[in-house]
């Protein structure tokens, strides 16, 4: 892997963390006061950054060579 790629992959995989730290902290304290559809659109947000971890994790941005 060109080292332009990797530092592509961990600039995005920073990008997804950041996300999920700056979504999930506010969801999490008002968790007693959601309602259903609130609780199901963070589980889906969620899936979504997974789906971008895994993406990562595939293309080894997480392979510290």
């Amino acid at each position: 892997m060109m080292k332009d790629d990797f530092i592509q992959l961990v600039s995005i995989l920073f990008i997804i963390f950041d996300l999920e730290v700056t979504f999930s902290f506010p969801w999490a304290v008002s968790l007693n006061k959601i309602g259903l559809f609130e609780f199901w659109s963070m589980i889906v947000f969620l899936l979504i950054l997974t789906i971008g971890f895994i993406y990562e994790w595939k293309k080894g941005a997480l392979d510290w060579e």
